[in-house]
């Protein structure tokens, strides 16, 4: 075992992940020395990395307020959740309607160890753990916890947040997303953050090198090939957008710049 308690057989520690690196960044504990090398190594490359990824993390509580006190959402299903930092999506959820169920899927081992922080529910709602690769939607669908948990026969929301910039042309993004939310009940949504590089493209282009480098690719959208996720859907207001301006309820830090962000997000309802 690692000193962390996980399996430490199942654990890369030599190698940064993309998770550990995102833990790290925001302050968090669970990462090793080459997830801090990587991060820092980018943080030069990109000083505003930090903002920016905060600024993703603002946008999941934003969307989920929304999804559960405006929308009535009271299911969710989140896709490649990562490491927990808390508020989790269903501590969000939770509080503004006790009763949310949240399924929660990675194919991380840190995440699988560390997911008793994500299934401490509410005595009304539910919460569960699914680990799956995403590229193999039906792995997903299929599990027994979300079937247990969710009832696709109602309205779910699907939220992909963060993650899609990892997966590359040959696997599919879009129709990984699309199989996953075809089961899912009419009324149901569809939540999602997507990477671009539009707004500070030399910045970013570092980063990403340093991302590759390591073994994580990405690729990277632009607001067209963002919005291609959410065909036939119905985009709530104020539809794509750079995640620091979808809806933003005050609780922003002051003096973000665009070109401190390098995420898209939106939400739209499935007909």
């Amino acid at each position: 075992m690692s000193e962390n308690g996980w399996p430490a057989d199942r654990i890369d520690t030599g190698s940064a992940h993309s998770a550990r690196i995102y833990d790290y960044i925001l302050g968090g504990n669970d990462y090793y020395r080459a997830d801090k090398e990587a991060g820092d190594a980018m943080c030069v490359e990109w000083p505003a990395l930090p903002i920016h990824m905060r600024a993703n993390r603002d946008w999941m509580h934003r969307a989920v307020r929304y999804l559960t006190a405006e929308a009535g959402i009271r299911q969710f299903l989140d896709i490649g959740t990562g490491i927990p930092t808390s508020p989790n999506l269903h501590e969000i959820a939770q509080e503004v309607a006790p009763e949310s169920r949240v399924v929660y899927m990675d194919n991380d081992p840190i995440v699988l160890t560390l997911s008793r922080g994500l299934l401490h529910s509410s005595p009304e709602g539910r919460t569960a753990y699914v680990e799956a690769d995403m590229r193999d939607p039906a792995s997903i669908l299929d599990a027994p916890a979300l079937r247990e948990t969710l009832d696709l026969d109602r309205p779910v929301a699907l939220t992909v947040i963060a993650i899609v910039h990892f997966v590359l042309d040959e696997d599919d993004a879009i129709g990984i997303v699309r199989r996953l939310l075809e089961p899912l009940a009419p009324g149901s949504f569809l939540a999602m953050t997507i990477g671009t590089d539009e707004f500070a493209p030399d910045e970013i282009a570092r980063v990403s090198r340093e991302y590759a480098a390591r073994g994580m690719p990405m690729r990277l959208r632009t607001r067209a090939e963002a919005e291609e996720f959410f065909t036939g859907l119905d985009l709530v207001d104020p539809g794509v957008a750079q995640v620091h301006r979808w809806r933003p309820d005050g609780t922003e830090p002051a003096g973000v710049r665009d070109e401190d962000i390098g995420m898209y997000g939106a939400v739209a309802r499935k007909r």
